[in-house]
């Protein structure tokens, strides 16, 4: 994974939990790639058919509250969000997001608008919409995380790192 993401943004509100995004009640018996097609339909009609590989998230408080299923992040791997930017997560879901290797990070996004070229470099703690002169600090992620993100998420971590022990 790099540390610096570039990407269009799509914007969604505050609260949005992942049953609004991927929940099988929705579209029972469908697989990730179906239900990926109709991500967050309900909140923004065609959200999924507008996003683009690469594409951004920008969300407001509380994006993934209320749930520990991984299948969220491995439908937003399928339509090709890059990273995920956020008033606030839900922090289950901000760990399956750095457990999956999908960026997350936590900053005021304020005055992003739909559509706008956004770019987050990960390894410099800093948002930019150049197209609206905003430049904003985003709190680093501890070491460990950056180091899964790098590796494309936990499993694959471990994998080459066998030996790796917390403190």
């Amino acid at each position: 994974m790099t540390t610096l993401i570039c990407g269009k943004a799509h914007l969604l509100g505050d609260d949005i939990n992942t049953d609004l995004h991927c929940s099988s009640k929705y579209h029972p018996g469908r697989d990730n790639a179906y239900v990926a097609q109709h991500a967050f339909g309900q909140l923004v009609p065609g959200f999924a058919a507008r996003f683009a590989k690469g594409d951004v998230i920008v969300a407001g408080k509380n994006f993934g509250n209320n749930s520990s299923r991984e299948q969220a992040v491995h439908i937003l791997h399928l339509m090709g969000v890059s990273g995920i930017v956020a008033a606030s997560f839900g922090r289950q879901f901000f760990r399956n997001c750095i457990n999956n290797g999908l960026a997350a990070v936590e900053c005021d996004v304020a005055g992003v608008a739909e559509g706008d070229e956004i770019e987050i470099d990960l390894a410099g703690g800093r948002l930019a919409v150049r197209g609206r002169g905003i430049v904003r600090e985003v709190p680093p992620l501890p070491p460990a995380a950056q180091a899964i993100l790098a590796a494309g998420g936990l499993i694959p971590f471990l994998r080459a790192h066998p030996d790796w022990k917390t403190a």
